[in-house]
């Protein structure tokens, strides 16, 4: 990682547009003259209107201060304007000349800019721009470099999408020569490292819908002020992953039998977990605890059978007790313990220290300060919280072990089961980055779900994120959303760049996805690994009530990127064949309450079926459970031909779960069925038969949108969409 010793300095506008314009940026022609005299002749030879600025190296914002002057019809008024700008020239604005320009008509304009963030490196940003800017905020960021492809996905993510169409008589805008001005902007700055902020703005549009940047702003820094920081170089290998999430044998060192101690905690979980490897404990006193003879050294466990330790012993002692693991052949340490980095400046140095001594013993250490392990391949729970999860596709490391708690929790609630899952506590050697990457080539893992709260070293979570997208799905939850770092600020894109906004857009650019909520987080995860990926954006929602739909509609058209697309004719005679005629005849397909015993099976049939839908959202299962449940509970169950009635609901909707699993695998499109009994009610038979399918029954029908959203974009990012 490199900080940076600030020296910094801006450029005027001219020498700004100077040092772009050989990229290919569209600038305006303009003249920079010294005397009033020079500016008439200046703007006669041009032609009117024109603009006037006052340029210099130390004035950044012109338009606050009153240094501009627009639509100058002609000579005189040119040469008053020149003679009111040089009067307003400070001290402390230098050298100062007057900058002549065409005047540019547009009633839309945009900014194009750079910050060199002291996390993530330099960072391009694009959005709405002039003087509101900072006040509309429709800005998005993608790290550098970028190519036509990124900076399209960058234009794509804008807000206001409409404002870049064909806008009150005006063309739209030229989003190919849009995409090359970012490209030309990475490029500048990849070819002079020098620059720290960019601002092009405003970028105008024409009336034809071509761009004409008509500002330049510019911060460069002196040269050779990059301060390099050292940092171990060490780098786990598959055999190190091996050992901590496929361990033969596990050790607890510091086992306790006091059942309030992570000792015991951890060596009790991994115990009632069934294990399938060997399990050793140390403890001082040589106690038998929960059955396991624990030894008082580690010199005295056996010579390379172990894998995999746990320390739940104090800081003080790991070093000695690293060292001893070591000799005994033990590859990985989990360190639980605390009393680190997050302690103090002591515990800071005993880090460094730690992470040291395990590079030298060639031993990856997972922590410290965390709080477990999970691998369901070995039947593995080393970990001081619980639950155990079911088995399943996602893996899951976290910078917090509470939220890897949360997500084993969803895990168990939903029955969408967990492969691995890491608290990597302090990360002092191995990063969540790193077990991301190691995920994405682990043949148990369907998806990544990743949380992050800090980011240290933005350029290398962006590799990580970058090699790991190259063969999985990518969940990504952030915390301290809000959080802004320190900008350049003289420049208005580092006024508006934030943290999160830049996280935003690195998480775009390698085509990770990013959840809003850790509940979100988990349904993305949980669709990556039980639905195909879809092959493109048409849905179809089918729902056995009207309200549902709509509100599911509603997701969608705010979402913008799925397509609730207009019933296709042949699908909609199909439809009339099995559906009363008050049925919708529109989508959402609202069966209306006319839906007999074969109808919702043969209407998911027949949808999936045609080449114009790509996906299905299905709504209302668990409505006839729901009305047994009642008549099961009540006085006059089971006589009145109750029980009869009671057993064919529950029936139906099991079929109708089924139907939606085997029309998902027949057709391989994504099935989403939603449903809020599956919170409310997880017995129910309807969600409780999708959970016995290995799907995830979503919550509701905007959850479901919102994660199918999400499946779509990644599928689009890697090339299975249209």
């Amino acid at each position: 990682m490199c900080s940076v010793v600030s020296s910094q300095r801006t450029l005027s506008e001219a020498l700004s547009k100077e040092l772009l314009a050989p990229f290919g940026f569209p600038f305006a022609a303009e003249a920079i003259v010294a005397t009033p005299k020079a500016a008439g002749d200046a703007a006669d030879a041009m032609g009117y209107p024109v603009v006037v600025k006052l340029n210099g190296d130390a004035i950044a914002h012109k338009t606050e201060r009153g240094l501009v002057r627009l639509k100058l019809a002609d000579r005189a008024a040119v040469e008053q304007a020149a003679d009111q700008l040089l009067a307003l020239a400070t001290p402390e604005d230098g050298v100062v000349q007057l900058l002549v320009a065409k005047m540019i008509d547009g009633n839309r304009e945009l900014i194009v800019g750079m910050v060199r963030d002291p996390t993530f490196g330099n960072t391009a940003m694009l959005g709405m721009g002039g003087i509101f800017a900072e006040v509309i905020q429709d800005v998005v960021f993608a790290p550098m470099p970028i190519d036509i492809p990124g900076a399209q996905r960058m234009i794509g993510a804008l807000k206001y999408q409409a404002i870049l169409q064909s806008f009150r008589g005006e063309s739209a805008v030229d989003t190919d020569a849009l995409a090359r001005a970012i490209v030309a902007l990475s490029a500048a700055c990849d070819a002079h490292p020098e620059i720290v902020s960019v601002d092009i703005n405003p970028l105008i549009v024409e009336r034809n819908g071509i761009l004409v940047a008509v500002d330049a702003l510019v911060e460069i820094r002196d040269p050779d002020v990059t301060v390099s920081e050292t940092s171990s170089t060490f780098k786990p290998n598959s055999d190190h992953y091996r050992a901590l999430f496929s361990p033969r044998a596990i050790v607890v060192v510091g086992a306790s039998s006091h059942p309030g101690k992570f000792g015991f905690v951890s060596l009790h979980n991994i115990l009632s977990n069934t294990f399938t490897g060997k399990v050793y404990a140390t403890n001082l006193q040589s106690e038998i605890i929960l059955g396991v003879q624990t030894v008082a050294d580690i010199g005295d466990l056996p010579s390379g059978e172990i894998d995999l330790a746990f320390f739940c012993t104090p800081a003080i002692a790991n070093p000695q007790l690293l060292k001893q693991c070591a000799e005994r052949g033990i590859r990985a340490a989990f360190i639980a313990s605390a009393g680190y980095r997050e302690a103090g400046s002591a515990g800071e140095q005993a880090e460094r220290d730690l992470v040291q001594l395990a590079a030298e013993l060639d031993m990856l250490i997972a922590g410290p300060n965390g709080q477990g392990v999970v691998s369901t391949p070995v039947s593995l729970c080393a970990q001081i919280v619980g639950p155990y999860p079911p088995s399943g596709g996602i893996s899951v490391a976290s910078q917090s072990g509470n939220f890897v708690s949360s997500f084993l929790n969803y895990a168990r609630q939903t029955g969408v089961g967990i492969a691995r899952a890491i608290s990597a506590g302090n990360a002092a050697q191995t990063s969540v980055g790193d077990y991301l990457e190691w995920f994405s080539h682990d043949d148990e893992t369907r998806v990544s779900l990743a949380y992050i709260e800090s980011v240290n070293d933005g350029k290398a979570l962006e590799n990580s994120f970058s090699l790991a997208l190259q063969h999985k799905p990518l969940v990504v939850v952030k915390g301290g959303a809000t959080a802004a770092g320190s900008r350049a600020a003289q420049s208005h894109t580092g006024a508006l760049a934030s943290n999160d906004k830049i996280f935003d857009g690195l998480c775009r650019s390698t085509g990770a996805s990013r959840a809003r909520t850790v509940e979100e987080g988990f349904d993305i995860a949980a669709s990556f690994a039980t639905q195909p990926l879809p092959r493109g954006n048409r849905v179809v929602v089918l729902t056995t009530v009207g309200g549902w739909g709509v509100v599911t509609s509603d997701a969608i058209a705010q979402d913008g990127v799925l397509d609730l697309i207009t019933l296709p004719t042949e699908l909609i005679t199909s439809l009339d064949q099995l559906l009363p005629p008050r049925w919708s005849r529109n989508n959402p397909i609202d069966c209306a309450g006319g839906e007999t015993r074969d109808t919702i099976p043969a209407i998911l049939d027949l949808v999936c079926a045609h080449e114009q839908v790509d996906a299905v959202i299905f709504l209302g299962l668990g409505i006839q459970s729901n009305q047994a449940r009642m008549m099961s509970e009540g006085q006059f169950y089971p006589d009145h031909g109750l029980e009869r009635i009671v057993t064919y609901h529950r029936r139906q909707d099991e079929r109708f779960a089924q139907a939606a699993d085997e029309c998902s695998t027949k057709y391989d499109k994504p099935v989403f069925v939603a449903t809020e009994l599956a919170v409310a009610d997880p017995f129910n038979p309807g969600p409780a038969t999708v959970r016995d399918s290995g799907r995830l029954c979503y919550a509701s029908g905007t959850r479901a949108a919102t994660a199918l959203g999400h499946m779509y974009r990644y599928s689009r990012f890697i090339g299975v969409a249209r």
